[in-house]
Formats: structure tokens, sequence, C-alpha cells
């Protein structure tokens, strides 16, 4: 893919490029050569790498910064730009940095003093939600747009902006980008046909056709088939366990091999009671999730990092049971994998971490003799209920959508592995083409009700979007940022959590050479907002809570409830805290 890139012929005027090849197949550094070609044609003076959650954003940025001066003569101003930015270690070095000499890639005091300005930097590194935003009805679109006017934008993992209100706004922005004049690669391992076919059509490209893969598609041209690399682990096998119990059992073996091991779990209270099960047969497991605080978090990751990352050491009969935050953003390496049934695209992103580092890991120094992925689901060939995912999993069951698990699940257990790259494709398209199977009778409803909430949120984007064929007045709106949120879901709760010291509330982080400011922002977690009713959360007008919450901002006031934990991790009457659980919820039906 990126000898393609490196020799392909560039079309007069904006470009869409749209790249697809398997997971680990190097297509940033293929998108990189790529936008590096544009920029010397005069497509564009900088890049924007726009990626699906701040986790990965971090990742690409302390990727993106060295290469900067292979790309430019002279160091270009950098930033990464989403609602966390400051609690970066890496862009805080970098920042640093640039204050000293400005030869270094980096930011201005200037730049990082907004997120919205973060857009006008050479260079920049966020969410895909910095760019969204600018074509919604917000107060500061136009400046967005401008900002992102000279640059070419690159859209990583871009099937994970597939929910039907996303991806809309999506197609919005490229329809902008382009009569701005500005030039997008696309990067993508697993992305349906009917949404490339939407993307390419908001570009202008509304003759859709079959594509190879891997592929290069330039809009307007037929798609170009790439060669693959081969993949020196061969096929990943797929088998199904049928229990968690047979999972647990599973794993314990593993262990015993010296394996080093993952379960991927769709929900945090599954992901919980994975591991308090895993510990009590006395298997070192670690938790990731994301409800633990930003603090706590970033310390699991990088141990996660230290232990199975590329270089990782130590890993010999380690655990990680984690949720779907290891998916794209971290670059980890697994012996053996399990997972919970999840939709076609996430498992596929799965098993890109099984066997991923094979030139320093190869098949034979592994205590296990093939790359295999357990999937943990019931038999897709007897579907009773709707609650035919309920029999295996607990909270799980509810993640996604039953009607594409179950497509899923058979399509995957049918093939019997994932072979990539050149079976990606087909299996991608047997839950989200047009010839996939019809569902078992007794989820017709939830395939139904799914499809038409899918049409409410399309509906719902093209209200919320500026009206690009109308002059600003009367397309655009003087909203705040939080009036158009880039992505619908459920409402999230955030808690501030403090730990008493010598009769004073603390923050719960302990960070070195950090403002009290940042360690109240680093002991912040998030979960949904019903699970916390019936809940007593502590009273916020309490002297102490609100003589710190006073110097915080109105919006923080209202949207964050500062919660004090004991020593023993209470919070209030189901709800607790550690640093190796992160935040547990009771039910109403456990606390009885």
């Amino acid at each position: 893919m990126q000898a393609a890139v490196a020799d392909l012929a560039l079309p007069d005027g904006p470009v869409l490029a749209l790249i697809e090849d398997g997971t680990g197949s190097g297509k940033t550094e293929a998108a990189l050569i790529l936008a590096h070609r544009m920029i010397q044609c005069g497509k564009g003076r900088g890049l924007y790498f726009a990626l699906p959650t701040m986790a990965t954003s971090d990742a690409m940025f302390a990727r993106v910064g060295p290469a900067l001066t292979a790309l430019y003569a002279t160091a270009p101003t950098l930033t990464l730009a989403h609602g966390r930015s400051a609690l970066s270690e890496t862009y805080r070095d970098i920042a640093a940095e640039r204050a000293r000499s400005e030869d270094a890639p980096g930011p201005t005091e200037w730049l990082m003093d907004s997120r919205r300005r973060a857009l006008l930097a050479a260079v920049g590194v966020g969410t895909i939600d910095q760019a969204l935003l600018a074509v919604l009805k917000t107060r500061h679109a136009p400046l967005r747009l401008y900002g992102l006017s000279s640059k070419i934008l690159i859209v990583d993992e871009v099937h994970e902006v597939g929910e039907p209100y996303m991806a809309e706004l999506l197609a919005t922005l490229l329809r902008a980008h382009r009569e701005n004049g500005g030039s997008a690669i696309l990067l993508t391992a697993t992305l349906p046909r009917a949404q490339r076919d939407m993307l390419l059509a908001a570009w202008g490209d509304d003759l859709p056709v079959a594509a190879p893969y891997p592929a290069l598609t330039i809009a307007g041209r037929a798609p170009e088939p790439v060669p693959a690399m081969p993949d020196l682990r061969g096929p990943v096998r797929v088998e199904r366990l049928a229990t968690s119990d047979a999972a647990v059992e599973h794993l314990v073996q593993a262990v015993a091999d010296g394996a080093a091991c993952a379960w991927v779990r769709n929900a945090v209270d599954d992901a919980i009671a994975a591991v308090e099960a895993l510990r009590a047969r006395g298997v070192p497991a670690t938790l990731l999730h994301a409800r633990f605080a930003l603090c706590d978090r970033m310390e699991i990751q990088s141990r996660a990092l230290a232990c199975f990352g590329k270089t990782g050491e130590g890993r010999r009969g380690q655990v990680l049971v984690a949720t779907q935050v290891i998916e794209s953003s971290l670059d980890l390496d697994f012996d053996v994998m399990l997972s919970d049934l999840a939709p076609m695209a996430s498992l596929i992103q799965r098993a890109g971490r099984l066997w991923r580092h094979m030139d320093l890991r190869p098949a034979q120094t592994r205590p296990v003799p093939h790359p295999v992925l357990q999937v943990l689901s019931p038999d897709p060939s007897e579907v009773k209920t709707a609650l035919w995912l309920r029999e295996v999993l607990d909270r799980g069951a509810w993640t996604y959508p039953v009607d594409q698990q179950w497509r899923t699940a058979r399509a995957l257990f049918e093939a019997g592995a994932i072979d990539a790259p050149h079976g990606l494709r087909g299996l991608i398209e047997a839950v989200d083409g047009t010839a996939a199977p019809p569902v078992p009778t007794v989820l017709e409803q939830a395939e139904l009700e799914r499809l038409g909430d899918g049409l409410a949120r399309q509906n719902m984007a093209r209200q919320n979007r500026a009206d690009l064929d109308k002059d600003y007045r009367s397309g655009g709106a003087d909203a705040d940022d939080r009036s158009f949120p880039t992505r619908l879901g459920m409402d999230q709760r955030t808690l501030c959590l403090a730990r008493w010291e010598q009769g004073q509330l603390m923050p719960w982080a302990r960070v070195p050479g950090r403002s009290a400011a940042e360690l109240w922002s680093l002991s912040e977690v998030s979960a949904n907002a019903a699970r916390f009713r019936g809940l007593e959360l502590p009273d916020q007008e309490t002297p102490e809570i609100a003589a710190i919450k006073a110097d915080w901002p109105e919006w923080r006031q209202a949207e964050t409830v500062l919660c004090p934990v004991d020593v023993e991790g209470v919070i209030c009457a189901g709800l607790r805290y550690t640093e190796k659980a992160g935040l547990v919820i009771v039910s109403p039906e456990e606390r009885g």
C-alpha cells in the first residue's frame, strides 16, 4: 500500500483517497506518504489526523510527531485537539520543547489556549469530533472550517464513524472540505460497502462499484487492487465457547502454559466479574475499562503496554481483561485471545491484537501452536427467543444490536477463521451487506427497531448540521458546542473523585508536577447516567464540597458530582471505587 500511494498519479483539484487494508498493515505510514505528496502538489499546507477517541488520538500524536521533520523543511506548529489534551504527558513535553526552541515541532501558547484554535496549527492530531463541529450549527464552526480548509484531512478508523448520526455529519464534512478546496484521506480495515459508497457519494463520486481488498480508491476512479503483504501468522481460527465458566477454564490452562492472554468483554460489569473469577482461581489478571478515574486508567494502560506491547516484557502467564478500549487505541500483542461476541468489525479489530508482532515473536517462540480467537457466544443455529444472546452474555448482551450479533456469529462460525486480508470483505458484507441473510423470526422486531433508530439518528444529524447551500446566518447558528453534539448516545454522568487527607478533601489523582486543576480533571470518571438512579450521591452543598467547586466553571459545577471516597472505597450505598476494579455500581436488584 505504501508503494502504491508513492506511485499514484494524482488528479488536479481536491482529492479524496480511500485506503482499505488489514489491521497492522502500515496504513498510517501510507497516509503520511500520500499526504506529503498532496502537499507538494499544492493540495494543502498542513495535516489534521482525525481519530475516533481521545486514546487513539494520544497514541497517534506520539507516532506523528517524530515524522514531521521528514515532511517539513522547518518545524511546523503541532497541536493535540481533544477535551483532555492538556493532561497528555507527551503533549506537555512537546509544548515545553517548543517553548525552548522554535526548531522543534509543537504548539504555541496561543494555540494551546483553545481547542477551536488548535485546528489553526499546521499539523493537528485529535478526535473526529473536533472536525465534525465544523459542520454543526455552532458558534465557531466557520473558524474550524477555515482551519481545516488548508489541510489534508486524514480520518483514521473511518469505519468507527459508521453510526448513522456521525456518518451523516462526516459526509457533510467531506462535502464542505471539498468545496473549500481541501483534500482528504480515509483509512479503514473493515468498512462496509454501504458506508463506503455513502462517503464517496458525499465527495461527488456517485458511481459505486465492487471493490477488491486491499484497495486504493481515488474518488472518481475505479478502485485499484493492491497486493497484500503476507500475513505471517496465517489465518486466525475461530472457535466458540458456550459459557463464561468455559472461558475461565480456558484462560487458567493458557496461563499455566505461559501464554500472554486477553479477554475482551462488551460490558464493564462483565469485565469486573471475569477478573474476580480469574483471581479466585489464582490467575494474575489485570482489568482495564472506561470506568476508571483518568489517572488510574492512564497508569493501567501504561502497565499494559509495558507488559503486552510491541516490546513488552514479563508477559508470560499474564492476563488482561478489558472492554472495547483496546480494540484500536493500544498496540498490544497476545498469544491467546477470548472475546465476547461482538459485531464483525469489532471482532476483526480485536483479532488484530492476536499474534500481532510476528517479527519480534515468531510462531516457534509462542507457547501455543496457532492463533485462535475464542468467541463466547450462544449457538446461532438455535435461536428460540429474542433474548438469545442473554443465554450466554450478561450485560454485554445489550451492548450491540442483537440482529447484527446473530449475523456475525453465523458468518464467523461458518467460516471458521478470519483470513486477513483477502477474506475480510466477505466477512464484513455477510453482516452489513445487501446479501446478508434474514434474521430468525424472533429477532425481526429488534432489527426493525435498529433500522428505525438509525433513520431517526440520520434525520437528527440533518437537522443539526449547517446548511451548506445557505449563507452563514441562514444556514448556521450561534449555539454553544454542547447544544449540538457530535455523537448521540446515552447520557453520561461525570463524577470527580476525592479522598480525605488530614481532614481535607484532596483530588483522587496523585500525579507529581500537576496543578490542582489538572489533578481534579485526572480524578474524573464517567458512566451511564441511568445507572445512578436511586443512588444517594454525596450532597454537593456540604461546606467541604461547595468550597472546592466554587472555583470551577459554572458548566462544570452543574455537570460534575464531587464524590469523596472513604478508605473502604465506598462513595454511597450501592457505589464504590477502587484502583483495582474502578467504579463499581451495584444494581437495585443486588441492593435489595
